[in-house]
């Protein structure tokens, strides 16, 4: 009965054998600090690394983070790379890559981050084989698609942040129209992270209740849900607008992904990691609610979709496959 609820991941591996503790976090940019200093508050690695082009930047950033470990849980932190400092890390965070302009959609990203990530993923290769590797980098399934591909790694251990920030915008504005606490909403958001992304409205509850019954999603007839998804799907825009860049937020987002993996938590969140064979779909990386632990993804929820988000989700996966199609790796 219960094995129903879930696909298997073929590619998990039978046995982990380092303890996660040691991180490289992959591009001291906005995103990337946001992400250590959550880790770090969070007593996330015994040793953090980070690294970036920017080396006397990077300097400055590692020196005022180590000023501020007497308030927090013991942490190594340090400037380096993969080839140095970071070799057999267990966790290795990418977030580095050309930033998103505004007006920009994160497909425009592509070819310049290919060519950035081309760089990157030899060394991490070599120096950290059994890594675990978090794609953040936008547009991030893109990403850990071409990661994936570049790496070698067995799938599970090749994820992308996907959509567990948009999901918690989804169950934010949500819990907002209620009057209750976001941790409270059930609510996911699948497919790309990106435009073409899909709220499954059908299963969207609290306590169990269904916020909507019907067959087909409300975004067709429903204008105050339809809102709702609007701002999840367009908030980073409007976001960057106003401050040039999104980083709070996803350094959570992150660091929620890499406390369930370095504690083998086995929480359901909705990363992104390849995908085959859920509703005809193949060979493509996008979010679907997802077992992590210390393994990486190790099974897929068999989510059940009414009419309109499966065709939503094909939808979704065809517009990544067509931009996997024309890149050259």
């Amino acid at each position: 009965m219960f094995e129903t609820l879930f696909t298997p991941n073929p590619s998990v591996e039978a046995k982990v054998s380092i303890r996660p503790r040691k991180g490289v976090i992959i591009g001291a940019g906005q995103v990337g600090m946001a992400c250590a200093y959550s880790m770090i508050i969070q007593n996330c690695f015994d040793e953090l690394v980070l690294q970036d082009i920017q080396t006397e930047r990077l300097q400055g950033e590692v020196m005022d983070l180590i000023h501020g470990t007497p308030f927090i849980g013991s942490v190594n932190i340090k400037a380096g790379t993969v080839t140095d400092a970071g070799q057999d890390a267990d966790l290795v965070i990418i977030t580095a890559g050309a930033s998103q302009k505004p007006g920009e959609s994160r497909l425009d990203l592509v070819e310049r981050n290919v060519v950035i990530f081309k760089s990157l993923i030899a060394d991490v290769i070599k120096y950290c084989p059994n890594a675990t590797l978090l794609v953040v980098s936008n547009p991030v399934d893109i990403m850990t698609y071409v990661t994936l591909k570049l790496s070698g790694f067995p799938a599970a251990r090749v994820i992308g942040s996907g959509t567990v920030l948009d999901s918690a915008r989804f169950r934010t504005l949500l819990a907002e129209k209620m009057g209750i606490d976001a941790r409270s909403v059930h609510a996911y958001i699948i497919g790309e992270h990106g435009d073409s992304e899909v709220p499954v409205w059908s299963k969207v509850n609290v306590a169990g209740m269904p916020l909507y019954n019907e067959q087909r999603s409300p975004s067709l007839d429903n204008a105050n849900l339809n809102e709702i998804f609007e701002h999840v799907k367009n908030a980073a825009y409007e976001i960057i607008k106003l401050k040039g860049c999104t980083s709070y937020a996803i350094g959570l987002a992150t660091t929620e992904i890499v406390k369930t993996i370095l504690h083998g938590q086995e929480r359901i969140l909705t990363v992104s990691n390849l995908v085959n064979g859920f509703y005809g779909i193949h060979d493509v990386c996008l979010s679907l609610p997802s077992v992590v632990n210390e393994k990486g993804v190790i099974k897929t929820v068999n989510l059940t979709l009414n009419d309109t988000e499966q065709q939503q989700l094909i939808h979704s996966a065809q517009v990544l496959r067509d931009i996997f199609d024309k890149l050259t790796l």
